[in-house]
């Protein structure tokens, strides 16, 4: 391979926390997933008031005791990079806590789709970016955003609750719809407000990144993955 051709996507070298830019796009990236961990945790543990039976608590607190579980290794690696975590975290804060006051559910079944949905959503576009880091950055974040198989239960409660009360569809169609709405706007406004992460989409010399097309079509295929989500759970998206 000649030496200006771009690295192949499981290339392993450190060389790359050589240049700073891109160390402080990985900074970034962790501490916006720390950040969203922690805020999903508190928005759990909230929802988890509006659980109509004490099976139904259990589950939600044991979705926010995991999204909480992930912090930990998370600011471990921030430490690593030679960061504070929370300064790290601190230009995150406004734009993921406008999210959830933008998408603060009514009920528990609002609550349910917001925890299927919208985090999955922010997940996707996550895994999106790890696509374009090093090997062990990209594996903790795929680790940081796994399901721990919690999905299914919110899938059960919601497809049973439509089943029972057809019109309920209806209203979470549309609650689905602006939960994609406010989470693509979010996932845009932090690209495009933090220049290191512009930078590590646009890529370099030495590694990959996405043009305007490229671009497109990871929102297209975040967007595709959100109605198989919705599919999933009886709604229209």
């Amino acid at each position: 391979m000649p030496p200006s051709a771009p690295p192949p996507a499981h290339d392993e070298s450190p060389v790359a926390f050589q240049d700073p830019q891109y160390r402080e796009a990985v900074i970034d990236l962790l501490a916006a997933i720390a950040y969203g961990e922690i805020s999903a945790f508190e928005r759990l543990a909230e929802d988890a008031k509006l659980a109509p039976t004490l099976e139904d608590k259990v589950a939600i607190a044991s979705m926010a005791s995991a999204e909480f579980g992930h912090v930990a290794r998370l600011r471990e690696r921030l430490s690593e990079l030679g960061a504070d975590p929370f300064e790290a975290m601190a230009p995150f804060r406004a734009p993921i806590d406008k999210f959830h006051e933008y998408t603060a559910p009514a009920d528990w079944f609002e609550g349910l789709i917001k925890a299927y949905v919208g985090d999955g959503m922010a997940n996707d576009f996550y895994r999106e970016i790890a696509a374009y880091l090093d090997a062990d950055t990209r594996d903790l974040i795929v680790a940081s955003l796994e399901d721990s198989g919690h999905s299914a239960f919110v899938v059960d409660r919601v497809r049973a609750a439509i089943a029972a009360d057809p019109r309920l569809g209806g209203r979470l169609a549309l609650w689905g719809r602006r939960l994609m709405g406010e989470a693509l706007t979010q996932a845009q406004r932090v690209a495009a407000d933090r220049d290191a992460l512009t930078a590590l989409l646009a890529g370099g010399i030495d590694r990959p990144g996405l043009d305007l097309a490229a671009l497109g079509r990871m929102f297209t295929r975040i967007t595709e993955r959100h109605a198989e989500r919705m599919a999933e759970l009886g709604l229209d998206s």
